[in-house]
């Protein structure tokens, strides 16, 4: 399977991780972690998948007890920063994404990663070593459709056509990855996402539908509902796994980056114990599992996926050159004018 070389991430947030002396990665962990390691995760099937490949193979037979505090996102990073005067939080180590990392960090709340306690630290992709986190699983946004709805779309542009009306349906809880996909149709770049607000204002004048979560997402387009959108290639893998009915169309603009990871917190209790969480999830079998379970792709290079489910989870060659890097500092800088756009504008 080949690997995306990503430069953006590893110059915004990599420089630290990447600067960590060879003799050090791989360097085990001084003291062997003990007690309890409280993770926030989102919940649903990524939680269960944490205990079946993470905890229980490796965490729980080494004497550590896993708690896991599940909520979305959201109030767990207000959680974060709420705490951040205490001398000891109630989590050691966060579920995020990659914007969200950063954005942690960049709020002092999350520990800069010490590459040199992870003794799997030498398999970890180039492009997943961040400062303040360590992707742990990898897939790009692509378009999904319904070939008996619509026809095959060449991105999103096409996709995002007026002249789909009601076929098309957004996800509410993924505006800042649908605002990425609208710029990039409009010639934006994810850098500069002003563009594609004009896209997602003539589709829903159109009658775009908008649905909260995934799962309704998901539900549309099993009832027909819909015929198309934008969403993970990994989550439509699973999609067509589950009887829907769809197609992927990896786009012709660009296939923005979803990495999910893990952060520790800056005064998580037990760090110790956070860093072997990390090494745990890093395992060469807990990232094919995680392949097999989930649809996403690895992110050590140890992992062997095997060429049929790579040819459903990952991407070509040519679409390896597409691949587009978020630019997580923008997203960071902007997230709260996107969001109040999102709900004033978009959908007021």
């Amino acid at each position: 399977m080949r690997i995306p070389t990503l430069g953006r991430r590893q110059a915004l947030l990599g420089a630290a991780a990447l600067s960590t002396p060879l003799a050090l990665l791989g360097r085990p962990a001084a003291a062997q972690a003990s007690g309890r390691v409280v993770v926030g995760t989102w919940g649903g099937d990524y939680a269960r998948l944490l205990t079946k490949n993470i905890e229980e193979p490796f965490l729980v037979k080494q004497g550590l007890e896993v708690v896991q505090d599940q909520a979305s996102d959201a109030p767990r990073r207000a959680k974060m920063v709420a705490e951040r005067r205490l001398p000891r939080g109630t989590v050691d180590i966060q579920g995020l994404s990659a914007a969200n990392m950063h954005e942690m960090g960049e709020a002092g709340v999350a520990e800069t990663i010490d590459y040199g306690r992870l003794k799997n630290a030498a398999n970890i992709l180039p492009s997943m070593r961040y400062t303040y986190g360590i992707g742990h699983i990898y897939s790009g946004k692509v378009v999904l459709f319904n070939p008996k709805l619509v026809a095959r779309p060449a991105g999103f542009r096409e996709a995002m056509d007026p002249k789909h009306g009601a076929k098309l349906g957004f996800i509410d809880i993924q505006y800042q990855f649908v605002m990425v996909a609208a710029a990039l149709a409009a010639g934006g770049s994810v850098s500069n996402l002003e563009p594609g607000k004009a896209v997602l204002l003539e589709a829903k004048k159109a009658g775009a539908r908008l649905y909260p979560t995934n799962e309704a997402f998901a539900q549309a387009m099993k009832t027909e509902e819909i015929g198309l959108g934008v969403m993970w290639k990994a989550r439509g893998v699973q999609w067509q796994n589950a009887g829907i009915p769809l197609e992927m169309v990896a786009p012709a603009e660009g296939i923005p980056m979803y990495v999910t990871g893990f952060s520790i917190q800056k005064n998580a209790p037990n760090k110790a114990g956070a860093y072997a969480y990390m090494d745990a999830m890093l395992e060469k079998s807990a990232q094919e599992a995680f392949a097999v379970d989930m649809g996403f792709n690895p992110t050590v290079t140890n992992a062997v996926v095997a060429p049929e489910l790579h040819a459903r989870i990952g991407f070509t060659p040519e679409e390896e050159k597409r691949l587009v890097d978020l630019d997580y500092a923008y997203l960071a800088r902007e997230n709260a004018a996107m969001k109040e756009w999102w709900d004033k504008v978009f959908k007021g």
